[in-house]
């Protein structure tokens, strides 16, 4: 199972860096590999590597979560676009902490990593137990209390 599971993140790792480089190049794909590997062969000695059913349904769950956030990221951009060239400069700098759903250390990083790629917000501290988050504007700190976000990435990590 643990070959199994090594096999599919080397290949969504290399997927990933072929997807982000664009080019087809010996050393561009040589390196790919080889950053690939490394990455795997680290997640395996820091005993990171999850068995491979749950990898799988991971990787299917975040097929769904991946468009849903590119989503928000546009939206937030477009927010907060409009906020800074608004004459008025209508911002008001919030700090809200909030207990996050997940469980597990990945399902915890992936939430806080979707709040700070979200424009107009960013993850300050973040444990098992609160997030600390400042947002640009008070909706936008109130928006992740209870958030669709922490919904999402909870059922990303396959808890509910």
């Amino acid at each position: 199972m643990k070959l199994f599971a090594s096999l599919g993140a080397f290949v969504a790792l290399f997927a990933f860096w072929l997807l982000l480089s664009g080019y087809f190049t010996t050393f561009l794909m040589a390196a790919g590999v080889g950053s690939a590997i490394t990455v795997v062969w680290f997640a395996q000695r820091m005993d990171m590597a999850e068995r491979g059913e749950r990898s799988i349904g991971t990787m299917l769950r975040a097929l769904g979560y991946w468009p849903w956030l590119l989503k928000e990221i546009a939206k937030a951009g477009w927010g907060v676009s409009k906020a800074i060239l608004h004459p008025k400069l209508p911002i008001s700098p919030t700090l809200v902490r909030f207990t996050p759903t997940q469980r597990s250390v990945v399902g915890l990083v992936i939430h806080a990593n979707s709040i700070t790629l979200t424009p107009g917000t960013i993850t300050i501290e973040g444990d098992a137990n609160e997030f600390l988050v400042h947002a640009l504007t008070k909706s936008g700190a109130a928006g992740c209390v209870d958030s669709e976000m922490d919904r999402r990435v909870t059922q990303l990590e396959g808890n509910r």
